[in-house]
């Protein structure tokens, strides 16, 4: 998680599956930052739910001061890396101008379990309906690629390629760490 707000929802989450009304056997591990990042507000009607299951749309792209038919991409940012993603956003747009969307990453492991577990529900019962990913199904509509970034190595986003809809590319840190 990149901001205070996000790591609340997942503890809490966390709180009530752990020790809740019917607590489950589950452990919550967090990897956080001491970076001196502004901790902006907990937006108005922030997405709950996406940040618990690992995504959820941060800031949309404004098509203002664009062409309506402007190239679009979708930008993927866990941690410190998701001021730089905002920062992208403006500059793409600014200097080559493309719309893109930003999408805070809480985990994504998470959304590589999730992803798992829908294929392997899919390969075993061939006759139900079809299980989504939760990746999938957010990005499934977006057009242009995905950049997927992090201040890990590009393996830690490159685990969830197989449920990403279009072109995928990822940007890390391999060799510096």
């Amino acid at each position: 998680p990149a901001y205070s707000y996000e790591i609340a929802h997942i503890m809490q989450d966390g709180l009530r599956r752990m020790y809740g009304e019917a607590p489950e056997d589950v452990i919550y591990y967090l990897t956080v930052y001491n970076e001196p990042l502004a901790q902006p507000a907990e937006p108005e009607g922030v997405d709950a739910e996406g940040i618990v299951k690992g995504l959820y749309l941060l800031k949309e792209g404004s098509f203002e001061g664009v062409n309506a038919d402007a190239r679009r991409a979708q930008i993927l940012a866990s941690g410190v890396a998701v001021p730089w993603a905002l920062e992208a956003q403006d500059l793409l747009k600014a200097d080559y101008g493309i719309v893109a969307d930003v999408w805070s990453v809480t985990s994504w492991n998470e959304l590589r379990r999730d992803g798992l577990a829908c294929d392997e529900h899919n390969f075993l019962h061939p006759d139900q309906e079809r299980r989504v990913p939760y990746v999938t199904r957010r990005l499934e509509g977006r057009s242009g690629p995905v950049i997927a970034v992090s201040d890990f190595m590009r393996q830690v986003q490159d685990q969830i390629l197989n449920w990403v809809p279009g072109d995928f590319a990822s940007l890390g840190a391999d060799g510096f760490g």
